[in-house]
């Protein structure tokens, strides 16, 4: 059996790494088994991209696509195009893609045109939100997908209504959080820990990128700013993206509380999660990790398609106004963490499960 894998940007390699480990553990059981790994080339920075690689010992690339940025047609379009060539080159009985970048539905798209089956890991989920491009991403690849895995029962249920043939659904949990449990021993302070005076539990992280809170200058900056009001003696750790970065320009924003640092690599990231007071972010991702930590997240937006994150993890859904989230830190801040727990099957065993049941069905 042989599987192409697909990355293309930061979540991507977090989910691809135990997907390989899983791999190299039935190869070295005498499992017909190969793989190919294709770095689309999506996420093109270096601290966006390589350092996943090198940290999470993930192989070098097969392939690098090398699409880079663009507009999300443009960007598309070139994932395709380069995608098809790869595959004539170099034929697979599987493309395995995973999570709900441009990268995932361009390449299942391709996949499936060439009659090639397509598994797509963290399958059904939803927030409902027609004007994120990873909600289109997420409905157009499960629309054509051949093996669906995911991380709860109620992705599962988001299938089921879109007509997906139930003995092709399998709970296997979050891969995600494979790769949390394997690293949890790795994890790592930044280089500017003692420069900013760090310490467990004195320090919020903040990370912002999504169009509805960074594209506007104006907003943007009044969201700072009221975010810099509202922590009280805590210190605000924000690794700018690029695109923020660039939006915010040379802004004189006069902040008190929120030091600015570059994209930090996964061990350094997470060291910095498990280690805060709390979160606020506007990420999905990081909500899953920051429930399995035990962390408060609060989550700048209306919807989100990790709901499990909400009703039983640690994550707060804040909407979009800074008022929203000040009154609701205000709240944390006197009734104390929510209870909450850990979804079923985040166990680190997802990716077990996942090269199971694909090499179960090649068999």
């Amino acid at each position: 059996m042989k599987i192409t894998l697909i990355a293309g940007a930061r979540p991507n390699f977090i989910k691809i790494a135990p997907l390989i480990k899983a791999i190299e553990k039935k190869q070295t059981e005498g499992a017909n088994l190969s793989f190919r790994l294709v770095h689309t080339g999506q996420h093109y920075d270096k601290n966006l991209s390589d350092t996943f690689f090198e940290e999470l010992n993930i192989p070098h690339p097969n392939t690098n696509l090398d699409v880079k940025s663009g507009s999300q047609a443009e960007q598309t379009a070139a994932i395709m195009i380069a995608f098809e060539k790869e595959l004539l080159q170099n034929p697979c009985d599987l493309v395995l893609v995973v999570g709900d970048v441009n990268s995932t539905m361009a390449c299942a798209i391709v996949a499936k045109k060439m009659n090639i089956k397509v598994a797509h890991v963290e399958a059904g989920i939803r927030s409902g939100d027609m004007t994120m491009p990873e909600e289109i991403n997420r409905i157009v690849t499960d629309s054509i997908t051949d093996y669906f895995f995911t991380t709860s029962t109620w992705a599962q249920e988001n299938l089921l209504k879109y007509g997906a043939n139930p003995s092709s659904i399998h709970f296997v949990g979050n891969v995600m959080i494979d790769t949390l449990y394997q690293n949890l021993d790795r994890i790592s302070a930044p280089l500017f820990w003692d420069k900013f005076g760090l310490e467990t539990g004195n320090y919020i992280i903040l990370t912002l990128h999504r169009p509805s809170n960074v594209d506007e200058e104006k907003s943007l900056i009044d969201l700072l700013k009221g975010i810099d009001k509202m922590v009280g003696d805590k210190k605000i750790i924000f690794p700018i993206h690029p695109r923020t970065k660039t939006i915010l320009g040379e802004s004189n924003l006069e902040l008190n509380n929120i030091i600015f640092v570059e994209p930090q690599g996964y061990l350094n990231f997470m060291y910095l999660i498990k280690n805060s007071f709390a979160v606020i972010t506007d990420s999905g991702g990081i909500s899953e990790e920051t429930t399995v930590l035990g962390i408060p997240c609060f989550t700048m937006r209306t919807t989100t398609e990790r709901p499990e994150t909400v009703t039983i993890g640690t994550n707060t859904l804040v909407g979009i106004a800074i008022e929203n989230l000040e009154k609701l830190f205000k709240e944390f801040l006197i009734e104390g963490h929510k209870t909450a727990g850990i979804p079923e099957l985040w166990d680190g065993k997802a990716s077990e499960r996942i090269i199971e049941i694909l090499l179960n069905k090649y068999q």
